[in-house]
């Protein structure tokens, strides 16, 4: 089992376009072996300290391989949508690890 965390940060006055690509690659998760564990939009109280750019989103996907990450990545219906991915994400941290 492999986790994937990202750290999302769009861009200013793109939520809506933001939440349309999540829309299409939420549901493909689950065709590659996929659970969305977390998703979460942390408000400032959230915080407790911080040394980093606080993120839009934060997501925690668990895979059962490396190989259904990757075609996860590559589904062919997700990557029809990617101009709206590149519309309103400014940058992306992903964090991949395993259970200890």
């Amino acid at each position: 089992m492999i986790f994937i965390t990202q750290l999302i940060y769009i861009l200013d006055g793109q939520q809506a376009i933001f939440d349309q690509f999540e829309a299409i690659a939420i549901p493909a998760i689950s065709k590659y072996n996929g659970n969305l564990l977390l998703r979460m939009r942390p408000g400032e109280n959230s915080y407790i300290e911080s040394n980093i750019e606080k993120p839009y989103e934060i997501h925690l996907v668990e895979f059962e391989t490396d190989t259904d990450f990757e075609n996860f990545m590559r589904d062919e219906e997700r990557k029809r949508f990617l101009h709206l991915k590149e519309q309103s994400i400014r940058s992306v941290l992903l964090i991949k690890g395993v259970k200890l």
